[in-house]
């Protein structure tokens, strides 16, 4: 019996490890098994649910569900994302996720396997309803300004595949945790991937001026200032609502 039980016991331990850091690895072929969800098919079963949480807050905020646009500001610092609105001119915090996980340091990323979360201003190019990490929705990272220094600098592997997803497990992207990818996903697919901008900033400007980190390239002095810019921007009516789930 005693043996029964320390067998069961390291059975627990070995799956409790490899499920979640193994799902590159074993979700693939569970997919073959079950079979392909589309984009249709997540909003069919997650969406509406996911709008049923998030329309208290628009209501709230005063804004329209779905808005025209959305922008996602993320400060690695503090682990948090926040959702915000536009409507016209105006522009509205309809409320803040804490991010799960979020691996590197201060400082855009430079290279492939460096696990940091890169920072800038980035696009949504695709949704993954596939995700290892239950949903995600896919960056452009590299974009043209990464690029742009990655080539002056020869390098030729930037780096690739940054997403915010499920989970709350990350080797360089966003981990917002199951509940809270079924609301961004559903969110984003409302309004149209063109409609939202993602920037990634290593810490609320506002608050604290981004200073370069020691021993980065002259460049981030430039990139630093367009976050700054671009959250300015979008943080320029005073209508808030501060609320960090």
């Amino acid at each position: 019996m005693m043996k029964i039980t320390v067998w069961i016991l390291v059975l627990l331990m070995i799956t409790g490890i490899f499920y979640p850091c193994g799902r590159v690895w074993w979700h693939p072929q569970y997919l073959k098994v079950l079979g392909q969800r589309t984009v249709s098919d997540v909003i069919e079963q997650f969406g509406p649910q996911a709008e049923q949480r998030l329309k208290p807050h628009f209501a709230a905020a005063g804004v329209a569900y779905p808005p025209e646009r959305v922008s996602l500001l993320a400060f690695k610092d503090r682990d948090l994302l926040e959702v915000w609105a536009h409507q016209g001119s105006q522009s509205t915090l309809v409320r803040s996720y804490r991010i799960q996980a979020a691996s590197g340091v201060p400082g855009p990323k430079l290279r492939e396997g460096d696990f940091q979360v890169p920072e800038g201003i980035y696009q949504i190019i695709a949704f993954n309803p596939n995700s290892a990490y239950h949903l995600s929705m896919k960056l452009n990272y590299p974009n043209a300004f990464d690029w742009q220094q990655a080539r002056a600098e020869g390098r030729e592997q930037p780096g690739s595949d940054i997403f915010i997803h499920g989970k709350a497990v990350s080797v360089g992207c966003l981990a917002m945790g199951d509940s809270v990818i079924e609301e961004l996903f559903s969110l984003v697919y409302a309004v149209g991937r063109m409609h939202v901008e993602v920037v990634i900033a290593p810490h609320d400007p506002v608050i604290r001026a981004l200073s370069v980190p020691a021993g980065s390239p002259p460049w981030v002095s430039d990139l630093y200032s367009q976050i700054t810019s671009a959250i300015e921007h979008i943080r320029q009516p005073p209508m808030q609502i501060d609320q960090v789930e």
